[in-house]
């Protein structure tokens, strides 16, 4: 029977996934340099990025590098890139739905408490989490599944008993290692990444209708 969802929060509760990525392509662009997404994606989802940009920038372009300035500059940069600053859609409902049901709402994300905290503030949607889980809280962050076991934990529920919902490779790999069923919702920039792996897979959370999900969670427990 499942009892908990639990959250990841960049690219699947908000875009700020898309913004980020257009920053550091456009501070890349602006040193002379270039950034794909197939060398991006890796740093999806991790605190532990498979790419060190401002190592990538100073091998491309034979610049002196100094952090500082490219952190500020790319910092301003995601500010205009920002726009949409709302929920993705069918977040809301899934929240409102999730406390309507009596289920437990957690939240594992691999970006720091201050980063989520403010968003949630932001947004109004903090009281729906009955647990918050953060690189602050674990040694090792996505795509290792310690998030995802710390959140389980703190609502006190099994692997079989919660659904985790995920927008990139790093979270979905996390997920699954934590044993748990994955509905993949990825965001435009993971879009065009695989999702190997995942339980079920949509567009969006407004496409699937959470008595559905359940539905379909509680048939593979079945299985």
């Amino acid at each position: 029977m499942i009892r908990a969802l639990i959250f990841d929060f960049d690219g699947l509760i908000v875009d700020t996934e898309s913004p980020e990525f257009k920053a550091w392509q456009a501070v890349f662009d602006e040193y002379g340099g270039s950034l794909s997404l197939e060398d991006w994606a890796g740093s999806i989802g991790s605190r532990e990025p498979c790419l060190d940009p401002y190592a990538e920038l100073k091998r491309q372009t034979g610049r002196s590098v100094v952090r500082e300035e490219v952190r500020a500059r790319k910092r301003e940069l995601f500010q205009l890139f920002f726009t949409d600053r709302g929920m993705l859609p069918g977040v809301r409902e899934y929240l409102e739905g999730a406390q309507r049901m009596g289920l437990a709402i957690g939240l594992a994300s691999s970006a720091s408490r201050d980063w989520i905290e403010g968003h949630l503030e932001r947004l109004k949607i903090g009281s729906y989490f009955a647990a918050v889980r953060t690189e602050e809280d674990v040694e090792r962050a996505k795509p290792d599944p310690e998030l995802f076991l710390a959140a389980m934990a703190a609502l006190g529920v099994s692997s079989e008993e919660a659904i985790a919902l995920e927008d990139s490779p790093n979270g979905l790999l996390a997920a699954k290692s934590a044993g748990m069923f994955c509905l993949a919702v990825p965001n435009p920039i993971t879009r065009q990444l695989e999702l190997e792996g995942a339980d079920l897979r949509v567009d969006s959370l407004a496409d699937l209708p959470l008595e559905q999900l359940l539905a379909i969670a509680g048939e593979r427990e079945v299985a």
